[in-house]
C-alpha cells in the first residue's frame, strides 16, 4: 500500500503543475517574443537615441500598447509650460507575433485531441489569464518615462534654459487599463484560436458546429496572415530601393499587419477617415500621411480613390484583393461540407469577412495627440487620427464575402468532382496486358 501511495504522489503533483507549467511556458514566450520585435523595430525607427537611456521604457510601452494599452503622455516646465497628449495605437505586428505565439502554445498540449472537456479549457484559459496579467503587472512599472524635450521654436527653448524650466515630457500607463484590456486581449486571441485553428479541440456540444464555422473562419484568417506576406515582400522590396531602408523595416517591425489590413479594406472599398498635423515621429509612410494632411487639419476620406490620387498604382489594390478573396472563397468551400447548399458557402463566408472587417476596423485605429503649451501658446505638437467608417466597410466585405463564397463553391465542385484511381487499377491494368 505504502509504494502506491508514494507512486501516486508524484503523478498528482504531475497533474496539478503540469497545467500551471503550460500556461507559464506559454505566457513568457509570448510576452519575451514581442518584447523582442519590439526592440528590433523601435532601434530601427531611432528609439535608441532618446534621451535618458529610454529604450527599455519605450518597449516595455509598446508591448502594452500591442494588447491594446493606451499611453498617457504627460510633462510641463513648472509655471511655463505643460505637455500633454495620448497614443492610442496598436503595432500590430507585435501584436500578431503576440497572438500566434500564444495560440500555438496555448494548443500545444492539447494537440493529439479533438475533444476537450469545458472544464479542462476553461481551467487552462484561467491559469494563462492570472500569469498573464501577473507578468503584464511586472512589466507596467517599467512602461514610464520622462525627459527634457526641444520644443523646435528657439524662443521657447531660450525662454525655458533662462527660466531653468526646460520642459519635460514623459509616459505612462493606467493600472486598471492594463489589467482590463490585457484581460480582454487575452480572451479575444484563446476564442479565435478555438475557432478558426483546425486542431483546437472542442467540448462535445459544440462540435456540431464545428463544419458550419471552421471552414470560414480558417479562410478569413489565412487570407490576412496572406496579406501580411505579401506586405512583408512589398516592404522588403521598397526597403531596397526607396534609400531609407532603416524606416521601412522599422514601419514592418512595428506596424505591418496595419498597413496590410489597410490595404486590404480599401482594395474591396472600404474607407477610413482621419487627419495628420505635425511631426509625432511615429513610423508612419509617407504614402499614408500624404493623404491625410491637410493645411487646415480637417477629417479626409482614406479610399482607393485618394490613395490613387497620391499614387496610381494603388487601383491594382482592387485586382489583387479580388483574386485573394476568390481564393479564399474556394479554400473555404475545399474544407466545408460537400452537400451544402450554394446559399450555405455565401452566408458564411460573408458573416466571416464582416466579422473580420469590424476587428480590422478597430485595430487599425490610430489616436495619438502631443502638445507643448509655453506662456499659453501653442509651442510645439502633431496629431494623427484614423478611424474606420464601419457602416460602409462591414457591408462591402458581407458583400464581397458572399460573392466570393459561392463562385469558390462553384469552383470546387469540378475538383471535388474528380474521380480517383483506385491503387489496385495499376497492377491490374499489367495483368491484363
Amino acid at each position: 500500500m505504502l509504494p502506491t501511495e508514494t507512486a501516486a504522489g508524484p503523478g498528482r503533483a504531475a497533474t496539478v503543475l503540469g497545467p500551471w507549467a503550460d500556461a507559464l511556458l506559454a505566457t513568457v514566450v509570448t510576452l519575451l517574443a514581442m518584447a523582442a520585435l519590439a526592440t528590433a523595430g523601435l532601434w530601427l525607427a531611432g528609439a535608441d537615441d532618446l534621451p535618458g537611456s529610454a529604450l527599455p521604457a519605450v518597449v516595455a510601452a509598446t508591448v502594452l500598447m500591442a494588447v491594446g494599452v493606451p499611453v498617457q503622455l504627460t510633462g510641463g516646465a513648472a509655471f511655463l509650460a505643460e505637455a500633454h497628449g495620448d497614443l492610442s495605437a496598436l503595432p500590430l505586428s507585435v501584436t500578431l507575433l503576440g497572438a500566434l505565439a500564444l495560440a500555438r502554445l496555448f494548443l500545444r498540449p492539447l494537440r493529439l485531441r479533438a475533444v476537450a472537456t469545458p472544464g479542462e479549457l476553461a481551467g487552462r484559459a484561467a491559469r494563462t489569464a492570472v500569469l498573464w496579467l501577473a507578468l503584464l503587472l511586472l512589466l507596467r512599472p517599467l512602461a514610464q518615462h520622462s525627459f527634457t524635450i526641444r520644443t523646435g521654436d528657439p524662443l521657447a527653448d531660450e525662454l525655458g534654459a533662462a527660466f531653468d524650466a526646460a520642459p519635460t515630457a514623459g509616459f505612462r500607463t493606467g493600472l486598471l487599463p492594463t489589467l482590463g484590456l490585457g484581460l480582454l486581449w487575452l480572451a479575444l486571441v484563446l476564442l479565435l484560436t478555438l475557432v478558426t485553428a483546425r486542431g483546437a479541440p472542442l467540448p462535445p456540444r459544440l462540435l456540431r458546429y464545428r463544419a458550419a464555422v471552421r471552414p470560414a473562419a480558417h479562410a478569413v484568417l489565412t487570407l490576412l496572415l496572406c496579406t501580411v506576406v505579401l506586405g512583408l515582400l512589398a516592404g522588403l522590396v521598397s526597403a531596397t530601393v526607396d534609400g531609407h531602408p532603416r524606416r521601412t523595416l522599422a514601419v514592418l517591425l512595428l506596424a505591418l499587419p496595419n498597413l496590410a489590413w489597410l490595404a486590404l479594406g480599401v482594395g474591396f472599398g472600404a474607407s477610413w477617415h482621419g487627419s495628420a498635423g505635425g511631426d509625432l515621429g511615429l513610423p508612419v509612410p509617407h504614402l499614408l500621411t500624404d493623404v491625410l494632411r491637410t493645411s487646415d487639419h480637417r477629417d479626409v476620406t482614406l479610399d482607393l480613390g485618394t490613395l490613387a490620387a497620391q499614387d496610381g498604382r494603388a487601383w491594382l489594390l482592387a485586382a489583387l484583393v479580388a483574386l485573394l478573396l476568390l481564393l479564399t472563397g474556394l479554400g473555404a468551400a475545399l474544407h466545408s461540407p460537400p452537400d451544402l447548399p450554394l446559399w450555405r458557402y455565401a452566408a458564411q463566408l460573408a458573416a466571416a469577412l464582416a466579422l473580420a472587417m469590424v476587428l480590422i476596423g478597430l485595430l487599425t485605429r490610430i489616436s495619438a495627440e502631443v502638445g507643448l503649451s509655453l506662456l499659453g501658446f501653442d509651442a510645439a505638437g502633431g496629431g494623427l487620427s484614423l478611424s474606420p467608417d464601419l457602416l460602409r466597410s462591414v457591408p462591402l466585405a458581407a458583400a464581397w464575402g458572399g460573392l466570393a463564397g459561392l463562385l469558390g463553391a462553384l469552383a470546387a465542385r469540378p475538383l471535388r468532382s474528380r474521380p480517383t484511381a483506385p491503387t489496385s487499377a495499376a497492377p491490374e491494368s499489367g495483368r491484363s496486358t
